[in-house]
């Protein structure tokens, strides 16, 4: 089938108190990885790329092949732009057929925030496309967390029509030092006030059991890189310590590599149904 929209599949996950996952994808072989994984399960999936790879010719080469995985398929496909960082860059995705787009506009002023956000959402819309955006701040790393609150977020929505709103709540992008709290009561706030589906960031190292309570208040898309990019690298290197000074083609040496990306894409999938 064509690839879908956000709101072909969010709104009906976050009704149903579960949760769509986001993958982010590198080269051919995440992008096999993650959907074949999806398309075992007959799942929808969000796969998305980093804005850094917008900067070359990436991006255009994986919209190439996700529209054509797509294409030959039954489940639903979301191509998505991840913390895009300008207008520009928002444009230039949707021109080589991404479906969905982020504004982070998260480091900025409350206002200057709303006012990024509404333009990018006309600009969305306008090409019939959907645009997530975020208030509060999930950082990298060991960055200051900044948390969302639900007045911030019931506003935010009125004032600019985003589809989807990724929230803070206690989650960072990268590994954990120790395991996170999730501010479960603040999501609940956040969700009883906003009705357009929650996102989260950071899911990688986030136990099970919070985000299915992050789910039950409204979050209907989690957001899985470092894990899935950490698994891919480690596995290659495994790989390629195993061959020695044994030569071994690229295609067979990623085979493994990819079937065990697919087993752990199809457990994070199911944990969040």
């Amino acid at each position: 089938m064509p690839l879908v929209t956000f709101n072909d599949i969010l709104p009906q996950a976050r009704a149903e108190k579960r949760a769509v996952a986001a993958f982010n994808v590198a080269n051919l072989e995440t992008v096999l990885s993650v959907f074949k994984a999806a398309e075992a399960l007959k799942a929808p999936v969000i796969i998305q790329v980093y804005q850094r790879l917008f900067k070359d010719e990436r991006a255009g080469l994986i919209a190439a092949m996700v529209t054509r995985l797509a294409s030959e398929s039954d489940i639903p496909v979301a191509l998505h732009l991840d913390h895009g960082e300008s207008l520009e860059q928002l444009r230039a995705a949707i021109a080589i057929g991404y479906t969905s787009v982020m504004i982070d506009g998260s480091k900025l002023s409350f206002a200057e925030n709303i006012a990024l956000s509404a333009e990018a959402a006309r600009i969305a819309h306008d090409a019939g496309v959907t645009l997530e955006a975020e208030i509060g701040h999930v950082p990298f790393g060991d960055g200051a967390i900044e948390l969302s609150t639900a007045a911030e977020a019931e506003a935010f929505v009125a004032k600019t029509g985003v589809d989807a709103l990724a929230i803070s709540i206690g989650t960072v992008h990268g590994f954990y030092k120790k395991a996170p709290e999730l501010d479960i009561g603040r999501a609940r706030e956040i969700g009883a006030k906003v009705g357009i589906p929650l996102v989260l960031h950071g899911g990688t190292g986030v136990p099970d059991d919070q985000l299915r309570l992050a789910i039950s208040s409204g979050v209907a898309k989690i957001n899985i890189a470092t894990e899935l990019q950490s698994l891919f690298l480690k596995r290659i290197a495994s790989e390629l310590a195993a061959c020695g000074d044994t030569f071994k083609p690229v295609d067979l040496c990623f085979k493994p590599v990819e079937t065990d990306v697919q087993a752990y894409v199809r457990a994070k999938i199911r944990s969040l149904s």
